[in-house]
């Protein structure tokens, strides 16, 4: 896949689920549950224990599935995973060495911003796709609609606070997918390996996107 075919899948699906747990195997459980649950893009973040291996493992084992590394703080971690087959950056906020780094060894990027004046500083480093982290606090959907009036050329990412009663409202403000963590795999869920409890979930933020974007939720 070209990044601009996988930066337009990630958008298609309009979520990002955002792997953070304790362990390897659990990241594989997490990974694999959202998957089977219709969501075939996952992001692993590199605080996960042994986050590189598991990134090279379903990269192999499941060629359907768009992995992604998140939290990426530095431009080595974001070699490591490039280098282990991930297919797409994702930062917690605004490095633009890692932008540059991206962009120069042509692997799509995610970089993460909050300001006006950041969200102008990733575009001019190469990012046309930017994650507005944490949105929440600076009024959730409508600061995303805030910044799509004088940004109607960049496409937006809300994460942090994105929950199961704001999620179609950050889709509905504008933004072209959301990114999603807890509230998709709750840590009890992936603890006790309960696969149906993380496919309620899949299908209901699978239709809260349908919703905000006045698609029929089936």
């Amino acid at each position: 896949m070209t990044n601009e075919t996988i930066l337009a899948r990630i958008e298609e699906i309009g979520i990002i689920p955002a792997v953070r747990v304790p362990s390897a195997e659990d990241a594989m459980f997490a990974s694999r549950a959202v998957l089977s649950g219709r969501i075939p893009v996952v992001e692993i973040t590199m605080t996960v224990p042994g986050a590189v291996g598991v990134i090279a493992s379903l990269r192999r084992e499941h060629p359907d599935l768009i992995v992604g590394a998140g939290t990426v703080l530095n431009s080595d971690t974001a070699r490591r995973a490039m280098d282990a087959g991930a297919m797409f950056l994702t930062t917690t906020g605004l490095d633009v060495e890692i932008v540059g780094f991206a962009v120069e060894e042509g692997i799509a990027i995610i970089p993460g911003a909050l300001t006006p004046s950041e969200v102008m500083m990733a575009h001019k480093a190469g990012a046309n796709v930017i994650k507005i982290f944490p949105c929440s606090v600076m009024g959730g959907a409508s600061y995303i609609r805030a910044l799509r009036s004088p940004f109607p050329h960049l496409k937006f990412v809300a994460a942090g606070g994105v929950n199961q009663q704001t999620a179609s409202e950050f889709i509905r403000a504008g933004a072209c997918a959301i990114g999603v963590g807890l509230d998709l795999l709750p840590k009890e869920a992936v603890r006790m390996r309960n696969l149906d409890w993380i496919h309620v979930l899949t299908k209901r933020f699978l239709g809260m996107v349908k919703e905000g974007r006045g698609l029929n939720a089936d």
